[in-house]
């Protein structure tokens, strides 16, 4: 018998749910002001990196399921990429405050609360409703392709990049990959593991 939080189990939307609790929990940290203004800043940066990997996810594979299985599935998924653009306008602005400048707890307030907005809709919305209307073994198919995807998608924001397939497959893994080597070159953190392996040193 498996364990019920096995991979082999997870469907997309559990996977995606999974991805909103981390990024809330982080939010929560950055919220609270504490830490040196460099912490705050590897802890954004890892935020950001969480975002648009999950972005990424759901634009190439999570809206075009919507689109085919439900009946509004087209104007849901162009709602969705429009909060996505929104939030990354955000993010790119929030990249290039500082954090001692009093406005880095604005941007950052606008964006936490863009993407609780968003979540709330999708969590509310989106995601029972692609439960109900796609086969189990699509959703869990879906949940692979995203957990894939997410090793080579970028990690930056780039608001002008295509946020529709095909484009957006063929631009994704080349941008990722450039994104990954400005990350490993800065010693920039994509993730909470990074985040602390860096601050153990």
């Amino acid at each position: 018998m498996t364990n019920p939080q096995s991979t082999e189990d997870q469907d997309v939307v559990d996977l995606l749910v999974a991805d909103h609790r981390a990024v809330e929990t982080l939010f929560v940290e950055l919220e609270t002001r504490q830490g040196t203004p460099e912490y705050r800043r590897q802890l954004v940066d890892v935020v950001i990196a969480e975002l648009v990997r999950h972005s990424v996810a759901e634009e190439m594979y999570v809206y075009p399921t919507a689109r085919k299985a439900l009946p509004d599935g087209d104007q849901i998924a162009e709602h969705e990429i429009t909060e996505h653009a929104d939030a990354e306008r955000t993010m790119k602005e929030l990249e290039s405050v500082d954090p001692s400048d009093p406005r880095f707890d604005d941007v950052l307030a606008r964006l936490t609360s863009t993407i609780r907005h968003h979540v709330r809709d999708e969590e509310n919305e989106l995601f029972p409703r692609l439960r109900a209307a796609t086969a189990r073994e699509e959703l869990v198919e879906l949940a692979d392709k995203v957990t894939a995807v997410k090793e080579i998608a970028p990690t930056r924001p780039h608001p002008s990049a295509p946020d529709h397939p095909p484009a957006n497959k063929l631009i994704a893994p080349g941008t990722g990959l450039v994104d990954r080597v400005r990350d490993a070159l800065s010693g920039r953190p994509t993730s909470m593991r990074e985040l602390r392996e860096k601050n153990q040193h």
